[in-house]
């Protein structure tokens, strides 16, 4: 039997805290897309309005250094999201991501985020809380990064 698209999505840490009733709730709201070896997703500094999951494949994320030369910064797998900060601010994409194999996503755009929110609000809550979870992981595994680069007080 093959898995549901309400399955893979209770495999995304997003939305781990969804009922399967939920996930299939919110599931209408999504699409999937396909791309190719080297294609990209989006490139940094382009408007973002959308949020990726990875359902298979592999995606590097690339952010330019200050050389203005491109660096892998991490590849994504199954079950990750990519771009989720456009779900919640309307600023440029802060990396590039390209696919290192052909890749399945499910996409959910800003306006099914918002149609989500507006007809299904305690799910939209839900989401929104395992987004700032997965943003503050991210921040404090940046900041950690970070700190093996800084000088140690005198």
């Amino acid at each position: 039997m093959s898995e549901s698209l309400a399955d893979y999505l209770g495999q995304v840490p997003i939305f781990s805290n969804l009922t399967l009733p939920e996930l299939q709730t919110i599931e209408k709201y999504m699409f999937f897309n396909k791309v190719e070896l080297g294609e990209f997703v989006f490139k940094e500094g382009e408007k973002g309005d959308y949020v990726c999951f990875v359902m298979h494949g592999a995606l590097d994320v690339i952010k330019l250094n200050q050389h203005a030369q491109p660096v892998v910064i991490t590849t994504l797998a199954k079950g990750s999201s990519i771009g989720e900060m456009a779900l919640i601010d309307k600023l440029t994409r802060s990396a590039s991501v390209r696919a290192c194999t052909t890749s399945g996503l499910i996409v959910l755009t800003r306006k099914g985020f918002e149609m989500i929110l507006k007809l299904h609000p305690e799910i939209g809550i839900k989401i929104l809380k395992g987004i700032s979870s997965l943003l503050s992981i991210n921040l404090r595994k940046t900041s950690d990064k970070l700190a093996e680069f800084m000088p140690p007080l005198a």
